[in-house]
């Protein structure tokens, strides 16, 4: 596990508040409206999620649905002041939610934590006990489950799939449309706003699109000059939660998310426990969001990743046979930035998220195909990205972004560089020169066996892949 050695958190914690309260939320089925209220030592927050409007929202299921938004939410505005206390108010809590928000808080701001020099294990929740419904047994196998297709016990194939135009979404929209045709995007953004690096892509996919506003209370947007804290959510879970909800007010039985196998790797370890950029894309985190769903009676949609045991190289295989994606697929987050006069229309190619696709596509594209995709410039041309790639390569501590493991990325470097169209690529020899010569290079048979699923997976057989 690599060293915190590219930052320090600071010296001195900085001061932290003393209550978070959840103060509730309500639904409005007439206008679409989940409103989930916060406040922290007398500051009210309030975050707003619109969905399309209908008698569902009524229904247990969207109820039960709308509550774990209400409850998942709160962490971005807990983050403003990182209090000792998160206290429930009248929500009462099993103790199997109690210990998934306890995990949700420590596990998904371990990143925020490192930033801000926080240790946050003294963290309390204090809410009404409420007793543990009895829980339906998963016919899925779980995470530690030998690697193969488990029954699937569901009627129906309606999916929901969480789409966000890059390689991941792409490849799994792809697959499960070999599975069934009634599929449904999904897209979660600020009210009024699209983003073009989402927009063309699903344009592409043909499939009909389920809408989520998801309005943040506009304090957060004034974090500096209100004296927040500020730093990584985990962002995945909410948007989980919320794609749950859209799935019961349109009656889909299914949220498939694209979180790879590499997801679940940490990127650093501090105050021993490991901190992971991408923890809400995890295996852990998948597997107790299911228990959290399927713990009560509403009866709420399945969910679980299509590509939980591939590879980013596996992915990267199969999205460049793709092909009608290649002119309008983008993973740079400047692409996704809230200030729309700093959004790009194109790669930046400059970024670590840049650096990542780039090598991580270049064993299955050729040169030609990835100039037209980087129109600014690949980053492999780039001499002065050199120490960007070594870090994915595993000199140094992996970036806090959504990019591969180091041994995925040591196999397509390697991968690349024995393409006669790349035998003149100076960096990518160099930096394969460099990753060879090591005593841990990846072996012909490790680089194979990344090409094919790799793990476990809660995939049911209705959803499968299967094995190539």
């Amino acid at each position: 596990m690599n060293s915190p050695d590219a930052f320090q958190p600071p010296l001195r914690p900085p001061a932290r508040g003393q209550v978070f309260r959840y103060e509730g939320f309500a639904v409005d089925g007439e206008r679409g409206l989940l409103t989930c209220r916060y406040s922290l030592d007398g500051r009210d927050f309030a975050e707003r999620v619109s969905l399309a409007p209908g008698p569902n929202w009524d229904s247990d299921a969207a109820l039960a649905a709308a509550r774990i938004v209400f409850l998942l939410a709160g962490v971005s505005y807990y983050k403003t002041a990182a209090p000792l206390v998160i206290d429930l108010g009248g929500t009462a809590l099993t103790e199997r939610e109690r210990a998934f928000l306890r995990e949700f808080y420590l596990s998904g701001l371990g990143e925020y934590a490192y930033r801000n020099g926080l240790d946050l294990s003294d963290l309390r929740i204090e809410a009404p006990q409420a007793p543990d419904a009895p829980q339906a047994p998963d016919a899925r196998q779980a995470p530690d489950a030998p690697a193969s297709p488990a029954a699937d016990t569901r009627e129906g194939n309606r999916p929901l799939i969480p789409f966000g135009g890059g390689i991941d979404s792409i490849v799994t929209v792809e697959g499960i449309r070999q599975r069934t045709g009634d599929i449904a995007l999904f897209v979660v953004s600020r009210p009024g706003d699209r983003f073009t690096a989402i927009e063309q892509p699903a344009e592409v996919a043909r499939l009909p699109i389920l809408r989520a506003g998801r309005e943040i209370d506009p304090q957060l947007l004034r974090s500096q000059e209100l004296g927040f804290l500020n730093g990584h959510v985990p962002v995945t879970g909410i948007i989980s939660a919320i794609a749950v909800l859209a799935a019961v007010l349109n009656g889909r039985d299914a949220v498939v998310m694209s979180n790879e196998w590499s997801a679940s790797a940490p990127t650093l370890e501090y105050n021993g426990r490991p901190v992971n950029h991408q923890w809400s894309k995890s295996a852990g985190f998948e597997a107790s969001f299911r228990d959290l769903l399927k713990a009560g009676q509403a009866g709420l949609p399945d969910y679980f990743s299509a590509l939980r045991d591939r590879t980013e190289l596996w992915v990267a295989e199969k999205f460049a046979g793709l092909t009608q994606y290649h002119g309008t697929f983008r993973s740079c987050n400047r692409a996704f930035h809230i200030d729309k006069k700093k959004r790009l229309d194109h790669w930046c190619g400059q970024c670590d998220k840049c650096c990542f696709i780039d090598l991580i596509l270049a064993p299955f594209m050729s040169s030609d195909q990835l100039h037209k995709v980087f129109t600014t410039g690949e980053p492999l041309d780039q001499p002065e990205l050199k120490p960007k790639f070594q870090t994915l390569l595993g000199a140094g501590t992996k970036p806090f972004e959504c990019v591969g493991e180091v041994n995925e990325c040591r196999a397509a470097l390697v991968l690349a560089a024995d393409r006669p169209d790349r035998r003149e690529t100076r960096l990518l020899q160099e930096l394969a020169a460099e990753v060879t010569g090591r005593p841990d290079a990846p072996t012909a048979a490790e680089t194979e066996a990344m090409r094919h699923p790799v793990g476990p997976s809660f995939v049911p057989a209705a959803y499968s892949f299967g094995d190539t």
